[in-house]
């Protein structure tokens, strides 16, 4: 881990370009499932659900939808969904999927800040934001800024994402539990050089260095509330969609997920918010 440098965008957008090819092929996200099972939706979606509701025929933008299996969840499940993606290679699996599987869905290429701009202000009646990603923003003040302009006056945020707290535990020592990452959001991020990724993949990364930055809960609620939200709803969960610590987890029968293995009250793994435009 070293000091960030400036052009965090370009590093992230290569590193995502050379995941969007291996995640296409992996079994983590199986997209023949999609293509032979016009109901499928996927395991995210489907855990967001019940705090979700009834998308059919809302205006939905999906940011930061990487090769868009979430997109085609939310598109199945009756929305007119936008997905928005700085990845162009992303994208490409993202509408081939949508392509093969006969979905009307709408692709953006941008950045998340640059989502006003491309996509245009408060055209959405929501805002979906799925696991793993505000984690590749420098600011959470920016990114409130961007989904209160996305969304039109009622028009709501429904965010799942890994719990800071989760974000916080370093894995130098794997064997254990210890906070030995900032929580809270710091100017410069992290830059982290890794070959692998977070589903199982048949060749190791190349473009292996990405810019990540962790942001306390507060100032996710705080950056919402002063960029014209109201809260509705916060949910904390014992339980994260990947591997995220190998040792120290088991998988958790009641929702696909994994858990700690053992007294999983110690830690929220990630967090569910939902919030409504002033």
């Amino acid at each position: 881990m070293t000091d960030a440098p400036i052009d965090y965008l370009a590093l992230n957008r290569a590193n995502w370009d050379d995941r969007a090819a291996v995640h296409a092929t992996s079994r983590g996200y199986d997209l023949a499932r999609y293509r032979d099972d016009p109901t499928a939706i996927s395991h995210v979606v489907a855990f967001d659900r019940p705090l979700l509701g009834d998308v059919a025929g809302l205006d939905v933008v999906h940011l930061q939808c990487h090769i868009g299996t979430d997109t085609l969840s939310l598109a199945r499940l009756g929305a007119r969904v936008t997905g928005l993606d700085l990845s162009p290679a992303s994208l490409a699996v993202a509408r081939e999927l949508a392509s093969d599987t006969g979905a009307d869905i709408a692709y953006v290429e941008s950045d998340v800040y640059g989502a006003v701009d491309a996509l245009g202000a408060g055209r959405f009646d929501l805002v979906y934001t799925g696991i793993g990603a505000i984690c590749w923003l420098p600011s959470i003040a920016r990114w409130a800024e961007t989904v209160a302009g996305l969304l039109r006056p009622g028009g709501r945020l429904l965010l799942r994402d890994m719990h800071p707290a989760l974000g916080a535990i370093g894995d130098a020592h794997p064997d254990r539990l210890e906070l030995d990452l900032p929580y809270f959001e710091m100017p410069d991020g992290a830059v982290w050089d890794d070959d692998v990724t977070y589903v199982d993949a048949d060749r190791p990364l190349t473009a292996t260095r990405s810019v990540e930055w962790n942001h306390g809960l507060g100032e996710i609620v705080t950056a919402l509330l002063d960029h014209g939200m109201t809260l509705t709803g916060l949910v904390e969960h014992r339980t994260v969609p990947w591997l995220a610590l190998p040792e120290l987890m088991e998988p958790d029968e009641a929702t696909g997920e994994f858990r700690l293995r053992e007294r999983p009250e110690r830690l929220p793994l990630t967090f569910t918010l939902q919030a409504v435009r002033r």
